[in-house]
Parts: C-alpha cells; sequence; structure tokens
C-alpha cells in the first residue's frame, strides 16, 4: 500500500513555504522603516497557498536543460499594504510595531504548521515501524 505524502500533509507543506516567504517580506520592511520612500509591503498568504496548491497539482515541466526552475513565489503574491499611520513627511508607510506583531502571529502559524507536520511523520513513522521511536 503506497503512502500518498499530499493526503497525510495536506496544505501544510505549502503553508510552511508561504509563511517563510511572508517572513522575508515582513523583515524586509522592518530592514527599510527609516528608507525614505520605502512602501510596506506584505504577502496575500491566501492567493499564495492557492497558487502553491495549483503548482504542486500541475508540475511544470522545463523545455530544455539550461533554463531557470520558476520560482516557488509570485511576485504577484507581494502587495503593497494600505498604511495604518498618517505620513511622517519622507513617504516611508513602515509601521515596525505593525511589522513586529505580524512577524510574531506569523511566526507562530510557521510553528503551528511545523508541529502538525511532525506529528503526522511521527505518526507515520509508528505505523511503517509498528514502535513508538
Amino acid at each position: 500500500m503506497a503512502i500518498s505524502f499530499d493526503k497525510a500533509f495536506g496544505m501544510h507543506p505549502d503553508a510552511l513555504l508561504t509563511r517563510d516567504r511572508r517572513a522575508q517580506v515582513l523583515s524586509e520592511n522592518i530592514a527599510n522603516a527609516d528608507t525614505p520612500g520605502y512602501k510596506a509591503k506584505d504577502l496575500d498568504f491566501q492567493q499564495a497557498l492557492n497558487n502553491a496548491q495549483s503548482r504542486q497539482s500541475r508540475p511544470v515541466s522545463r523545455t530544455h536543460e539550461g533554463h531557470f526552475a520558476i520560482s516557488t513565489q509570485s511576485r504577484q503574491e507581494v502587495k503593497f499594504r494600505n498604511p495604518d499611520q498618517p505620513d511622517t513627511g519622507d513617504g516611508n508607510s513602515v509601521d515596525v510595531h505593525h511589522e513586529r506583531n505580524a512577524m510574531m502571529q506569523n511566526a507562530i502559524q510557521y510553528q503551528t504548521s511545523l508541529q502538525f507536520l511532525n506529528s503526522r511523520i511521527s505518526g507515520l513513522k509508528k505505523a511503517i515501524t509498528g514502535t513508538g521511536q
């Protein structure tokens, strides 16, 4: 009997990759908090997850070995955020407190998916070996 990892893990591998990409976007915002004219961005998580799952269902093949592999994340998923604060005069729309809160929330959701995957892997391991090790 074959094990289907797609069925066993569900959306969580894609969610981990998407959460990782969102952490990169949020850290770019924090790093550019003092850059004049920088506009805060965020990742549309639902769109990114839907795109990742659709890419998984229809694999893309390269027509020539010299071609670059297609990126796992599309730039279309990264969008400018509507600022929560008035313009400070330099055109920068980054609110550091908002970015830190979003980063913490993203980290918690990443850990949740990671714990789910760990428990699924432990269950599969137990089913294969017949032990808890």
